[in-house]
């Protein structure tokens, strides 16, 4: 019984004992590990985070205008007040207002009846002075063989030659007066000293005008074309000089006197201007010099007093690398931009900008031909924890973003149908 129970025992202490359970466990614990295994590589390669799209643009060296915008006011091209230059009671308007008038047409009628009486007068005046020389004439005629004949004295042959050209010297002045009746007659009649587009009538029927001064009746401006008188910074003359002058630019040649006006909801006026001249003086108080261009308005669209923006191109600079001005950080400290490497890594690099051109900044120094800068992204890389690499994407402007793209909706629509 002993022996029964002693060998008894031992078969269970040897089935209990911890080597089995400690085999048992890591059995069990290697096929979970080989079922981790087989279902690891699914989960890496799918549970990895991707790298962030960031808009890059390529520094890509070639000639760039350098094209400036300035803001001006539109003026008319010729303006004419138009005033009464003889007095009277004004009777009559004989224009409508805001409408298109010629050189010579009447606009205004002033009560002529007193000018009428006295240009009648002066030609009265006239026929006596004609009458008196027609006399005095005759009687020099007669005397002319007298005197040499010694019939008369030579004296009275003077008197008679005297008042022959008195008579002369009356009808001139006559002349005159007729001349000068004449002329306040015709002022009776107002009219427009050159052509254009007339604006709203000063005065109205039955006011008294000219009395004493040239009354404005009207105003008259030819807007077609219009001028654009606008300001440059004279210390941005000089430096756009001084570059052509040392070779950095060169200058933009005949497109130079091409200018743009901009309108006030950022369109583009349809015809193209020219530069008329740059102001030899600068101005002391704003340090600004002024140009003048001149802007075709065959329909009327620049109204004079209307504000707009001149665009034009001043220089050409060679072998110059731009970017979209989003791109530049401008800051006290100096100017920025941010280059993505090949591997995806971003760095912030310093610049010197030189000047704009459009919408895009003429990089200086800091950019060399070929790195890709980044332009757009800038939110998404600020959650990125710093050394993230990303994946540079060509940058799209938003304006050829939003453009509807018909070529790969065909496309989908050929493999929907298969």
């Amino acid at each position: 019984m002993n022996l029964f129970r002693s060998g008894h025992t031992n078969a269970w202490a040897r089935l209990f004992s911890p080597a089995p359970i400690a085999l048992a466990c890591a059995l069990a614990l290697t096929a979970c590990g080989k079922d981790n295994a087989t279902s690891s590589p699914a989960g890496a390669q799918g549970g990895g985070a991707p790298q962030v799209p960031v808009g890059v643009v390529t520094a890509t060296p070639g000639e760039v205008g350098l094209i400036t915008e300035l803001p001006g006011r539109v003026e008319a091209s010729r303006v004419a007040e138009v005033r009464a230059r003889s007095a009277g009671i004004l009777q009559k308007r004989l224009f409508t207002e805001g409408s298109d008038v010629k050189a010579g047409q009447p606009l205004f009628r002033i009560d002529a009846a007193p000018y009428e009486a006295t240009a009648q007068n002066a030609r009265a005046s006239l026929a006596r002075a004609e009458a008196n020389l027609v006399q005095t004439t005759a009687q020099l005629e007669r005397f002319r063989p007298l005197v040499e004949a010694n019939a008369i004295s030579k004296q009275d042959f003077v008197n008679a030659e005297s008042a022959q050209k008195q008579a002369q010297a009356e009808v001139a002045a006559a002349k005159a007066t007729v001349r000068s009746a004449d002329i306040n007659l015709g002022y009776a009649n107002v009219t427009a000293p050159i052509a254009g587009r007339i604006g709203q009538a000063l005065v109205t029927e039955g006011a008294l005008v000219g009395q004493g001064e040239a009354t404005p009746l009207a105003v008259i401006q030819q807007i077609n074309p219009v001028y654009v008188n606008f300001t440059q910074s004279a210390t941005e003359a000089f430096k756009l000089r001084k570059a052509m002058a040392e070779g950095k630019l060169k200058s933009a040649g005949q497109q130079a006197a091409e200018v743009h006006v901009i309108l006030d909801d950022g369109s583009e006026y349809g015809t193209p201007g020219k530069l008329l001249f740059s102001d030899l003086a600068v101005d002391a108080n704003t340090g600004q010099v002024t140009l003048r261009a001149e802007i075709p308005n065959p329909k009327g669209l620049l109204l004079p007093g209307l504000y707009v923006r001149i665009r034009m191109e001043q220089a050409q600079a060679t072998n110059a690398i731009t970017v979209p001005q989003q791109a530049v950080t401008r800051t006290e400290q100096g100017d920025t931009v941010r280059v993505v490497s090949a591997d995806g890594m971003v760095s912030v690099r310093p610049v010197k900008v030189s000047m704009a051109s459009g919408n895009r900044w003429v990089i200086q120094q800091g950019l060399e031909a070929g790195e890709q800068v980044m332009v757009d992204g800038f939110q998404k890389l600020q959650m990125l924890p710093p050394g993230t690499p990303v994946k540079a994407v060509p940058w799209t402007p938003a304006d050829a973003a939003t453009k509807p793209v018909e070529a790969p909706a065909a496309a989908a629509q050929g493999t929907d149908a298969k």
